[in-house]
């Protein structure tokens, strides 16, 4: 195993990369390599196969792409033809977009021959086939994918894997925990065994390494993390409190107000609860998104170039959605409940302080989740294990976040106004679509801690979070509920007209 080393860095050209790839590089502003990239590059060039495992914000994607895009294209016995050359499997995705997106910058000055240049696809899942189709029927050069999607167009025949040379494996970890290492291995048997493989994991639990050892020769393992509990960014500050379920809305609302918050995620660990609170900063006047598993394919890809363009510079996200959102300019995560695990933790911190800027993460926990998040604190040796009991209105909550003393729940205006507000898809809605679209609420609710609505069912996908509005609306009777229309009948006159009731 080769360790990293703090050193000058080195810039791409130094470290051999062609020239078309370093002059579009230098247009996305990214001149010299990271440590990973610095480590990685000169074997990878050489067709070296590699394990390079690293937190999430060093340079992964870069790594094995630039390597990737040039012995492709500097391969003289093996012209491109436009049978995929190389392909990039994902496990996510917002992943796949996101390694697409940079592979299409990195490539952009490339020439697959003398009359088309270079081409980059992307095979994913929750789109149409037939654009994909078409693409691949063209021609394409190099292949992002997810596994079912690029399995799926494999086994029909539209994918063809026979003629690869480079195979990357990106965050294989989260490809073993989302259950895709079956197909992993049915792809791998349908690729030449002649090939140069790149597999790239922030954590290598024993089956990434026993995949690694059946499909890879002699790889040289390169790693650019310490031990688990420095797995966290040292340029990330975290705070931790106590916070109460019904006042963490609340607590967001001022955080989101504090001196020098730029790009915000915020983790939930349901569907349910990542749209209850996007909706209810939305409607306090804050510009956010949601990436979750009830939106669309469309709908989750709006709310992320949303987000990257700034248009929202709040997203709300669970963790599978989040899973390859690579943005280097996050300034704050907030995770509203805590994650199951301590490698979640890791992967959610790290969307912040990356590339060597700086960042803060904060961590709500509510009472019922002590237990969990102690066994994250020992895990990760934070030393924090019983975080200050906390409330929105805490003047340590203030100080420590830079929060200023006037800021309130809601910004831009009353909180009815709901300018902001936006509808599942990531568009904004009128203050009056806001209005007509969600129950008032003046209207009265039950709720309880545990999760139970009006009806006494408690869903099991989301014990701690609070009722949804969709309760209230079933309980209180819309325009044209039951309830609605028996209180418009007209009351009989007389014990005659009374209708006949069962005894």
């Amino acid at each position: 195993m080769t360790p990293l080393t703090t050193h000058p860095q080195l810039s791409f050209a130094q470290l051999g990369v062609r020239d078309e790839i370093v002059r579009a590089l230098a247009e996305e502003g990214k001149e010299y390599a990271f440590a990973i990239q610095e480590q990685t590059l000169p074997m990878a060039l050489a067709g070296d196969d590699l394990i390079g495992q690293a937190r999430t914000g060093m340079g992964k994607t870069l790594a094995f792409g630039v390597p990737l895009l040039h012995r492709i294209t500097t391969d003289t016995e093996r012209p491109l033809s436009g049978i995929p050359r190389a392909l990039v499997v994902v496990p996510t995705r917002e992943l796949c977009l996101q390694v697409h997106g940079d592979l299409v910058a990195a490539s952009k000055y490339l020439q697959a021959d003398e009359t088309r240049k270079l081409t980059v696809t992307a095979i994913y899942g929750g789109r149409p086939y037939e654009p994909q189709i078409e693409a691949l029927q063209k021609g394409v050069d190099v292949v992002v994918g997810t596994p079912g999607r690029l399995l799926d167009l494999a086994q029909q025949g539209h994918l063809q894997l026979g003629g690869l040379s480079v195979l990357v494996l990106d965050e294989a970890d989260e490809m073993l925990d989302l259950g895709f290492l079956p197909d992993i291995e049915r792809i791998l048997k349908q690729i030449p065994e002649k090939r140069q493989a790149m597999l790239f994991s922030a954590t290598m639990p024993d089956p990434i390494i026993t995949l690694a050892r059946t499909f890879m020769n002699q790889p040289t393992h390169i790693r650019a993390e310490g031990v688990q509990g420095a797995a966290t960014h040292d340029t990330t500050e975290q705070f931790v409190y106590r916070a109460h379920a019904l006042d963490k809305v609340e607590m967001v609302s001022r955080i989101l107000q504090a001196q020098g918050r730029g790009a915000t995620m915020i983790f939930t660990r349901t569907k349910r609860t990542a749209q209850k609170v996007a909706d209810e900063l939305g409607e306090r006047g804050f510009k956010v998104g949601a990436v979750h598993g009830d939106l669309g394919q469309i709908a989750r890809e709006k709310a992320l170039k949303a987000f990257r363009t700034g248009d929202v510079d709040v997203l709300v996200a669970t963790d599978v959605a989040a899973r390859g959102i690579d943005i280097d300019d996050i300034t704050h995560v907030i995770n509203y409940q805590i994650p199951e695990d301590e490698q979640a933790y890791v992967h959610r911190i790290g969307r912040t302080g990356r590339a060597g800027k700086t960042g803060i993460a904060i961590t709500l926990v509510d009472w019922d989740e002590l237990e969990r998040w102690s066994m994250i604190d020992k895990a990760l040796k934070l030393d924090c294990p019983d975080p200050a009991e906390t409330y929105s209105n805490s003047p340590h909550l203030y100080e420590e976040l830079s929060i200023p003393t006037e800021a309130g729940g809601t910004i831009g205006g009353p909180r009815k106004s709901a300018q902001t507000a936006k509808k599942q898809d990531g568009t904004r809605i009128s203050s009056t679509d806001a209005n007509r679209e969600r129950p008032s609420r003046n209207r009265s609710r039950r709720r309880t801690r545990g999760g139970q609505g009006a009806s006494g069912h408690v869903e099991a996908s989301d014990a701690t979070a609070p009722a949804s509005d969709d309760t209230a609306t079933a309980a209180d009777g819309g325009d044209d509920s039951p309830a609605r229309k028996r209180r418009r009948r007209r009351r009989p006159r007389n014990a005659a007209e009374a209708p006949a009731t069962a005894s």
